[in-house]
């Protein structure tokens, strides 16, 4: 059986797997520079941003950062403590490190206000 897609839902293909390539570059970056300050523990999240267009976009290119907790609203699920986030300036996270004692997060906030990178306080967007 033979499917045909139309010029329009090509072009929707191929600037979703664009923006994809151009997101997951940047997630990768955000987690290679976690992983620096947090000894290894970080984890990529998102790669695309959500819109309402349907139009692909990659996760933004600026590091922000963000500290969650479950009194914040945010479910850790099977890993309490806290949760440090780099994400862009729309809040969409790029990489996360989990399970933080208060001690430890402290120690990467530190490290990440030392490398002037700004916190993000405004809602966080995260894989589920």
């Amino acid at each position: 059986m033979q499917y045909t897609i139309s010029r329009n839902e090509f072009v929707f293909v191929m600037q979703y797997f664009a923006a994809l390539k151009i997101g997951e570059k940047r997630v990768k970056e955000a987690r290679e520079y976690l992983n620096k300050v947090s000894n290894g523990q970080a984890m990529p999240a998102l790669a695309l941003r959500d819109n309402r267009d349907d139009i692909w976009e990659p996760v933004g290119e600026e590091n922000l950062y963000a500290v969650l907790n479950d009194a914040g609203g945010y479910v850790l699920t099977d890993v309490s403590g806290y949760m440090i986030v780099l994400c862009d300036k729309n809040g969409i996270s790029k990489a996360i490190v989990r399970g933080l004692s208060a001690e430890r997060k402290d120690a990467i906030v530190k490290m990440l206000q030392d490398h002037s990178i700004i916190e993000y306080l405004g809602q966080v967007s995260l894989p589920v």
